[in-house]
C-alpha cells in the first residue's frame, strides 16, 4: 500500500471512491469540488492510499482554527475520509488516518476535528467525542416579530465579501468567547459565498440560507451577530419568508439567542450530529486555547498517547489569568492519569466525573481541572 499526497492530475479517480462512500456526483457537484481541492492540492492537504497502482481510499486535511473561550486554535479539519467497499476491514483506513495524524502535527496544527462515519477508529487514533452541530426545527412564523428595534444596514454578500465575511465572523466568535466554533479562511469562504444561497452582512453580523431541496422548507446554514438588533434584523430577513415556508431548519449554537427571541418556544425537534477532536501537539494545544477567567489551577498529569510520543510524559498543567501552560516535570505520585482520548475530551470541557467514570482518566486531584477547562463546545461548520 502506497500513501501520499494527491495533485491535480491524480484527483479525477477520487470521484467514484467518495461516489461509493457518500453516494452519486452530478457533474455541477464535482466542478464545485475541484474548485473546492484545487488549494488542498497545491498545499499537499488531500491524500490517496493506493493498492497495486489504484487509488482506493482518500482523505483531506482542511487549514483551519478553532476557538476555544475566544481566543484561536490552529485546527486540521479532516474530512472526505473514504474507502471503497472491497478494501473495508483490512486497516486501511487506520493506516490513512495515521499518516493524516502525522501530516496534522507537520503542517504545526495544534487540534484536530473531525465528522466521524465511524466512531471506533477514530477513537483508536485518539480522537474522541467532544462537541455537536446542532440543527433546530422552528415555526417560521414565530420568528415574524423578530425584528430589531433599531434599523440596522443588512446587504447582499457575494464572493467578493469573502474577506469581510471571515473577518466579521472572527470578531464575533472571539468576543463572545465561544468554544468550538470553526474559524475558515478568506479562500474557503469565496466558493461558499455562490448562488446556491442567500447570503447577507450586516457591520457586525451574517446570515447564510436558502431553501430545502423540496423547495419546502427554509434552511439557516449560518446566522450570527454580535449584537441584538443586529440577531433580530438577521432573523426578520428569514421570517419575511413566513408566508411560503412554515418551517425553518437552522444550525445554531446550544445558547443561539434565537432561542430567547422567538414569539413562542414551545417545544423544538432537534438533530445533534457530534464531532470529535484530537490534541495533536498538546503544549501548543493548551497554550493556544482560552480560559474562564478567575480560574488559577497548578495540577499533575501523566499522559499517555502512543501515536503522538512528544504529547506523553510527565506535565504540570499551569492555568491562571485566563492563560494555560503545560511544564515538563519529574513525575508526580498524585498526578492525574489520562490518555489521549481522556485529553481531548477534558480539553473539550467534558466534566471530569464523566471522564472518571467513562474510564479515561484516574487518579489525581481533580477539583481545579473542570474548572479550567469548563466549555459548551458547538459548530457550524460540517466539512
Amino acid at each position: 500500500m502506497d500513501i501520499r499526497a494527491l495533485t491535480l492530475d491524480d484527483y479525477e479517480p477520487t470521484r467514484a471512491v467518495l461516489a461509493q462512500a457518500f453516494g452519486a456526483i452530478t457533474d455541477a457537484d464535482w466542478e464545485r469540488s475541484v474548485r473546492g481541492a484545487r488549494p488542498l492540492l497545491e498545499t499537499g492537504r488531500l491524500f490517496g492510499a493506493y493498492e497495486d497502482g489504484r487509488l482506493v481510499a482518500t482523505a483531506r486535511l482542511h487549514d483551519m482554527g478553532q476557538w476555544w473561550h475566544g481566543r484561536r486554535v490552529s485546527m486540521g479539519g479532516v474530512g472526505g475520509v473514504a474507502v471503497v467497499p472491497e478494501a473495508r476491514g483490512r486497516g486501511l483506513g487506520r493506516a490513512l488516518m495515521t499518516e493524516v495524524l502525522r501530516r496534522c502535527a507537520d503542517f504545526g496544527h495544534a487540534v484536530s476535528m473531525l465528522y466521524p462515519a465511524t466512531t471506533p477508529l477514530y477513537r483508536s487514533l485518539g480522537w474522541e467525542h467532544a462537541g455537536s452541530r446542532d440543527e433546530v426545527e422552528l415555526r417560521t412564523e414565530f420568528l415574524r416579530v423578530a425584528r430589531a428595534e433599531t434599523a440596522v444596514p443588512v446587504r447582499r454578500a457575494g464572493p467578493d465579501d469573502a474577506a469581510e465575511v471571515a473577518a466579521t465572523l472572527r470578531r464575533i466568535h472571539e468576543a463572545a468567547g465561544d468554544c468550538g466554533a470553526v474559524d475558515r479562511s478568506e479562500e474557503s469562504w469565496r466558493p461558499a459565498l455562490d448562488d446556491r444561497g442567500f447570503h447577507y452582512l450586516a457591520e457586525d453580523g451574517f446570515l447564510s440560507y436558502g431553501w430545502d431541496e423540496g423547495n419546502t422548507a427554509l434552511v439557516v446554514a449560518r446566522l450570527v451577530g454580535a449584537s441584538a438588533a443586529t440577531v433580530r434584523a438577521l432573523w426578520a430577513v428569514v421570517g419575511s419568508g413566513s408566508s411560503t415556508a412554515e418551517t425553518v431548519r437552522a444550525i445554531v449554537a446550544p445558547h443561539d439567542p434565537v432561542l430567547w427571541t422567538l414569539r413562542e418556544r414551545e417545544s423544538e425537534r432537534l438533530t445533534r450530529t457530534r464531532w470529535m477532536l484530537r490534541v495533536v501537539d498538546a503544549p501548543a494545544a493548551i497554550e493556544a486555547r482560552g480560559y474562564p477567567a478567575g480560574v488559577t489551577a497548578e495540577v499533575p498529569l501523566e499522559v499517555e498517547d502512543p501515536q503522538v510520543p512528544a504529547n506523553a510524559g510527565s506535565w504540570t498543567l499551569v492555568v491562571k489569568d485566563g492563560e494555560g501552560r503545560l511544564e515538563r516535570s519529574a513525575g508526580h505520585a498524585g498526578a492525574v492519569r489520562l490518555g489521549p482520548r481522556g485529553l481531548a475530551a477534558l480539553y473539550s470541557g467534558v466534566p471530569v466525573a464523566t471522564l472518571r467514570r467513562a474510564g479515561l482518566l484516574a487518579g489525581g486531584d481533580t477539583g481545579a481541572l473542570g474548572a479550567a477547562f469548563a466549555a459548551e463546545p458547538y459548530a457550524l461548520d460540517f466539512f
